[in-house]
């Protein structure tokens, strides 16, 4: 079956095309994963566990260094002294060990820390130190580029609006996506 990719299919096609290349073309190798997975695990105990709750399971709670990561980062339209890049960092300090991995994921795509810390943190096109741009909503909720180890930050009014956006969006944010 074959079809010409158009404007109004190509949102189908990327989507059938995923799903063919991350689940169907390797269905044989996902199988077999999982029966000696299951022959260590048992599927009905693994099932209890959402996917970030197994990866924490497996690899640990990963110590994420705030002083490293800030010592990293770039700055579009903030500088390091601005009031809401203190109002991020004071509420980036505030967030608890459990926490402070799903801000990576959600700033990242990845809840680990980078061998050798921050300063080896990868992008799209190689080493891509994380980034804080500047966006001039202030009632929308910090949203993320991972590709680029972007954090687009809204100018907050207020230190205590920053941190309950900021736990909102990485929370959130932590549910990811799937393929139905």
């Amino acid at each position: 079956y074959q079809r010409r990719v158009h404007g109004e299919n190509k949102a189908e096609y990327v989507r059938l095309m995923t799903q063919f290349k991350m689940s169907d073309d390797i269905r044989e190798q996902i199988n077999a994963f999982l029966a000696g997975l299951y022959e260590l695990i048992p599927k009905r105990l693994l099932s209890i566990f959402s996917e970030q709750e197994l990866e924490l399971l497996i690899s640990g709670i990963p110590d994420v260094n705030i002083a490293d990561l800030r010592a990293n980062t770039e700055y579009v339209g903030y500088t390091a002294t601005s009031p809401v890049v203190g109002w991020f960092w004071a509420a980036v300090e505030g967030l608890s060990k459990e926490e402070r991995p799903m801000l990576l994921q959600f700033i990242t795509g990845s809840s680990k820390v980078p061998l050798g810390g921050f300063s080896q943190l990868q992008g799209m096109h190689g080493l891509q130190r994380f980034n804080i741009h500047r966006t001039p909503e202030t009632t929308h909720l910090p949203t993320a580029h991972t590709c680029f180890n972007q954090l687009d930050l809204p100018e907050y009014t207020s230190a205590e609006e920053c941190r309950d956006m900021l736990v909102k969006a990485i929370t959130m944010g932590s549910l990811g996506f799937g393929f139905a």
